[in-house]
C-alpha cells in the first residue's frame, strides 16, 4: 500500500486542552503530556478493564426452577393410548412450554468476579481519560462551584458547554452543591474525581470536570494516600525548618 498507516502504539503529541468558562467560551489552555496517561491508547487494556468491571457488577443470583418447583398439576394431560396423539406426561415436563428446567440453576451464589492488577487498573483509568482527550470529549471548566443547589443553573452550564449526549460530571469532594444540582438530570451522572475509572469514562460520551480537579487527577494529589504523603512531607519540612 502506498499510503502510510499510523501505528496504533505510536506516542501521541502533547494535547492542548481548552479551559472553558460556564458559557462555553475558551479562557485558557492546559497542556497535557500523553506520556502521563499511557502514551498511546491501549484498546486491549481498556476492553479488559471494561468487561471485568461490568462483570463484577453482576449479582450472580439468577435462579431457574426444576419440574418439581414449577406450579401446576402432576396429572398426565391425557390417557396414554387411544387419542391418536403422541404420548405425553404432565404439563411441568421440561420438554413443554412453561415447564421446568432439566438442569436448573440452584446455586446459592454464582461468582463472576475477576480482577486486574493494581498497575493495570490504574493505567486503564488514566488511559481512558487519554482516549476521551483524543476524541475531544473532555469539557474542562474553569470553575464549577455553586453557592446553592439549583438544577436550572446546572442545565444552563451543560447547555453552554454543548453537552447533547450522556455526560459524566466529575466533582471534588467539597463541591456538594454542584452534585445536588446535577443528580436529577437525565443522562447525567456524577462521580468524585478520585473515583474516576475506565468503565464510567467509556460509558459516557462527555466528561465534564473543573481545572483543579483535572490537575489533581493528573498529578495524583486527589487520591487519599498521595494527599497523606504530601502532607507528611510538608510537615517534615516544617520540622526541619
Amino acid at each position: 500500500m502506498s499510503e502510510a498507516i499510523e501505528h496504533p502504539e505510536q506516542p501521541l503529541a502533547p494535547i492542548d486542552l481548552p479551559i472553558l468558562d460556564r458559557a462555553g467560551k475558551q479562557v485558557d489552555t492546559l497542556k497535557i503530556d500523553p506520556a502521563d496517561l499511557g502514551g498511546h491508547i491501549r484498546f486491549a487494556l481498556l476492553k479488559q478493564a471494561y468487561v471485568i468491571t461490568h462483570g463484577n457488577q453482576r449479582q450472580g443470583s439468577a435462579r431457574t426452577k426444576t419440574r418439581g418447583q414449577v406450579q401446576g398439576s402432576t396429572r398426565k394431560l391425557y390417557r396414554q393410548k387411544g387419542t391418536g396423539n403422541a404420548r405425553v406426561g404432565p404439563a411441568r415436563s421440561p420438554i413443554r412450554k412453561g415447564g421446568g428446567h432439566a438442569f436448573a440453576k440452584t446455586r446459592t451464589r454464582e461468582a463472576f468476579r475477576s480482577s486486574l492488577t493494581k498497575r493495570m487498573r490504574r493505567l486503564a483509568n488514566r488511559n481512558a481519560l487519554l482516549a476521551k482527550l483524543v476524541d475531544g470529549e473532555v469539557k474542562c471548566v474553569n470553575d464549577l462551584s455553586m453557592d446553592t443547589p439549583r438544577t436550572k443553573d446546572m442545565v444552563a452550564i451543560l447547555a453552554g458547554l454543548g453537552i447533547d449526549r450522556t455526560c459524566l460530571l466529575a466533582l471534588e469532594t467539597e463541591n456538594r452543591m454542584a452534585a445536588l444540582s446535577a443528580r436529577n438530570l437525565p443522562n447525567v451522572d456524577t462521580t468524585r474525581v478520585d473515583q474516576l475509572n475506565a468503565f464510567e469514562l467509556l460509558n459516557h460520551r462527555y466528561l465534564v470536570i473543573n481545572r483543579a480537579g483535572l490537575e489533581s487527577f493528573l498529578d495524583g494529589s486527589c487520591f487519599p494516600k498521595a494527599a497523606e504523603a504530601s502532607d507528611a512531607e510538608s510537615g517534615a519540612e516544617k520540622e526541619v525548618a
